[in-house]
């Protein structure tokens, strides 16, 4: 008989999910044509929040949520592309996968810091436009507006990765994702883990909130206006 094992804590896969939802809503609203530029901001302040969540929960967290638990290093890595295809994958995270996970917190967290210096030049800025060097926010301008290429391009990645271990190893990865649990066909009884830790995830989260909001709101320099 198959046995599910918990794998995947449930504060991970809430933010998984949310993510997902937010870079969507995040491209959706970045057209300024729509008239939703001011929810795109909302978008970037949630997309940061929620990547200062994972780095927390990277080291708090459950344990194939933990970055040591799954951050390979060289040898590692060569030695799972080297690897006979009939190896069994780790619980959690294989190596490069691993890589494609550090690659899109890199990137979400760059574009959405970058996000707080942007202005579209006409109605909206982000809360810390004009506050540093004008070199350095022409810079960080840049990556804004071009940075969210190489987001698709990881998404894509992404998907033709769950599309082939679908197809060649007929192994779902949308569903643990979901429910947190996999087969004892993939996963033994030592690789799972007993509870979510949701206490301490919601502190963590309401901690995060607490700080976006000051960031954002609290923090942000007083724009200087000008009447003629």
């Amino acid at each position: 008989m198959t046995t599910k094992y918990l794998i995947w804590d449930l504060p991970l896969r809430i933010f998984h999910w949310v993510l997902v939802a937010t870079i969507a809503a995040a491209w959706y609203t970045s057209d300024q044509d729509n008239g939703f530029i001011d929810y795109h901001l909302i978008c970037g302040y949630v997309a940061l929040g929620l990547i200062t969540f994972r780095v927390l929960w990277g080291f708090l967290g459950t344990r194939h949520s933990q970055f040591k638990s799954f951050i390979p290093t060289p040898s590692k890595l060569i030695s799972y592309v080297k690897k006979d295809k009939h190896m069994q994958d780790p619980a959690g995270h294989n190596p490069l996968g691993s890589l494609m996970v550090v690659f899109m917190l890199t990137i979400i967290l760059l574009q959405a810091v970058s996000g707080l210096f942007m202005n579209d030049d006409i109605f909206t800025a982000g809360p810390y436009n004009g506050a540093i060097d004008k070199d350095i926010e022409a810079i960080l301008v840049f990556i804004h507006r071009n940075s969210f290429d190489f987001i698709l391009g990881a998404i894509a990645l992404h998907i033709i990765a769950i599309i082939s271990y679908k197809k060649f190893k007929n192994k779902s990865l949308v569903l643990p994702m979901i429910t947190g649990k996999k087969s004892s066909d993939d996963v033994s009884e030592k690789d799972a883990i007993k509870h979510s830790k949701i206490i301490l995830a919601i502190i963590i989260a309401l901690a995060v909130a607490a700080f976006v909001y000051w960031l954002v709101v609290m923090n942000a320099p007083v724009a200087e206006e000008y009447y003629y």
